[in-house]
């Protein structure tokens, strides 16, 4: 596999992009690192909320659909998350500094919609839920990418 930086593959910018790195990837699943960051964007310089453990994985999914399109040679296309289900969390907050490992796993796709099996870990965390997605097949235009202000 060809390593790409984590801003090839997803097309979030600044404060948004929320992954450190991709750690494995396959046709059907990617495992990825987080560093929980204190930067005041969703949280404190201590913690964060845990259900930002969705938007970990949800920037999972995205960069795996990123891996996808490098492999066939065609643009970043843009993502969206329909909805999440059977979410579990065993914890309220994350610590900054935390390092955490997200993976998920491409149950169903067809016709841009997708169904993953996503996990958030860390020692003392157990994050699971199922993602429900959607993705156009239209490339993503860069200049219309959100940021926060």
């Amino acid at each position: 596999m060809k390593e790409y930086a984590i801003e090839e593959l997803l097309p979030h910018a600044g404060g948004m992009m929320l992954l450190e790195r991709v750690i494995a990837f396959d046709n059907d699943a990617m495992t990825a690192e987080v560093i929980v960051r204190g930067d005041g964007l969703f949280g404190d310089s201590r913690s964060i909320p845990a259900w930002l453990g969705i938007e970990y994985m949800a920037q999972t999914v995205a960069a795996h659909s990123g891996m996808m399109c490098k492999m066939a040679g065609k643009p970043l296309n843009v993502g969206f998350l329909l909805g999440t289900r059977r979410f579990h969390c065993n914890v309220d907050r994350l610590a900054v500094g935390a390092v955490l490992t997200v993976t998920v796993k491409r149950l169903i796709q067809d016709q841009g919609l997708g169904v993953f099996d996503c996990n958030v870990t860390a020692e003392g965390v157990s994050i699971s839920a199922k993602l429900n997605v959607y993705q156009p097949d239209s490339p993503v235009n860069r200049a219309t990418t959100l940021e926060p202000a």
